[in-house]
């Protein structure tokens, strides 16, 4: 049984800094894409950003290039999502997603495994 379990969510100012974290189990981790979405009230879930097994491939988003960062450590089954200048546009439940492919990573529909998500809320 695989499970995601993320961490890190919270308040942050308008400007401020915030990092998540996932913690896998049930897999090889390193074998797997691993990934973060974000789903805003009445909004579709996005995806934000993505890394390869190994760490050496990321994608982003456009709207978080520059200003977020994916990595995993791949010794902690861990998957980690470094945020700043967070913006009030930011503002979601942040979800951790696997999958065993490597087509279509930026496609929700692609991953196989969610955590319960992470809410992160940016006030001015």
């Amino acid at each position: 049984q695989v499970q995601l379990v993320e961490s890190g969510g919270g308040l942050v100012q308008d400007g401020g800094s915030l990092r998540l974290s996932c913690a896998a189990s049930g897999r090889t981790f390193s074998s797997y894409v691993m990934a973060w979405f974000r789903q805003a009230p009445g909004k579709e879930r996005e995806f934000v950003a993505a890394v390869t097994g190994t760490g050496g491939t990321t994608y982003y988003a456009d709207s978080v290039k520059g200003r977020f960062t994916i990595s995993r450590d791949n010794a902690k089954n861990t998957v980690y999502l470094q945020m700043i200048s967070l913006g009030l546009e930011d503002t979601a439940v942040y979800y951790c997603a696997t999958t065993n492919t490597r087509v279509g990573v930026t496609n929700r529909y692609a991953y196989d495994y969610w955590g319960q998500g992470t809410q992160v809320t940016v006030s001015s």
